[in-house]
This record gives structure tokens, C-alpha cells and sequence, in this order.
């Protein structure tokens, strides 16, 4: 059983989830993930993960992420993503009030440099026609971040 569940991990680099605090994420507050690249040849998929509760009431997530290189560059994006089809149901898997949504963040990604990474994660979700970000989002979960060999 032992070897099962390791193998079924084989794909995985990186895997690491941070819970927000009461289900609700603070505006401007980042999530932060420290990972090592040993691997500069391989192309990876990475992946940020969300888990959301019923209390999330939107249908759409925006993210800033700013990945900082050992060599000091930093790539910063801004990145939306569908939370809900057009019934409002919640996408991604599970079957109970949690849902879980594995979203691309980079995909076929080459490492240039080996060593430690950072990368920074806040939400970046306003109401329609405001600027200031909402003070609290509720209903996220946990923020997590995975990196993937591929194929």
C-alpha cells in the first residue's frame, strides 16, 4: 500500500497548501511558497490551487503572483480564473460543500537558474466599478501551489 500511494506522488516536485485564516482572505495579504530548483532542463507545469466553501460568492477569482528568481528577477502577473459556470455551481472537485480547483499558473515552465524561489500570491478581487480591493474575501479555504513533471 506503502508503495501505491508514493508512486501516485511521482509526478509532483512540489506540493504545499497554507490555510487562510477563518476562510476569509485578507486584501494585500500574500500567501508565500519557498521551493528549490535543482532541475534548470526540464519543462514543469505549475499549478496554484484553490479550496473554496459555499461562503465564496463570486464566479470568477483574480490573483496577483509575483515569482522572485535566486537571481533576483520578478515575473509578476495578474491572473483570472472561472470559480463557477453559468448556473452558478461551483467548479472543481469534491463532493461535499468544499471544492478544491486546480488552476494553471504557468504551463511547460523551464527553470533558467537553480536555487530557492518565492512565490507571492494575493487576491486582487474588487466589486464592479470599485478600486479599492474587497477588505475581506470570504470563503477561501486554503492557497496552495504545485509544480509537475510532465509527461
Amino acid at each position: 500500500m506503502l508503495i501505491f500511494l508514493s508512486s501516485c506522488d511521482d509526478k509532483s516536485d512540489f506540493n504545499q497548501y497554507k490555510s487562510i485564516e477563518n476562510a476569509s482572505w485578507e486584501a494585500n495579504k500574500k500567501v508565500l511558497f519557498e521551493f528549490v530548483v535543482k532541475d534548470t532542463v526540464s519543462p514543469k507545469n505549475l499549478f496554484i490551487n484553490i479550496r473554496n466553501n459555499n461562503e465564496y460568492s463570486y464566479s470568477n477569482l483574480y490573483l496577483i503572483t509575483a515569482l522572485s528568481f535566486p537571481n533576483g528577477t520578478i515575473i509578476v502577473d495578474t491572473l483570472q480564473y472561472e470559480m463557477a459556470d453559468s448556473k452558478g455551481r461551483f467548479l472543481g472537485e469534491g463532493f461535499t460543500e468544499i471544492k478544491e480547483n486546480k488552476l494553471f499558473y504557468k504551463e511547460k515552465k523551464i527553470f533558467p537558474v537553480s536555487g530557492t524561489y518565492r512565490l507571492n500570491i494575493r487576491q486582487a478581487m474588487r466589486k464592479n466599478g470599485e478600486i479599492n480591493p474587497i477588505p475581506f474575501l470570504e470563503g477561501i479555504i486554503d492557497v496552495g501551489f504545485s509544480i509537475e513533471k510532465l509527461d
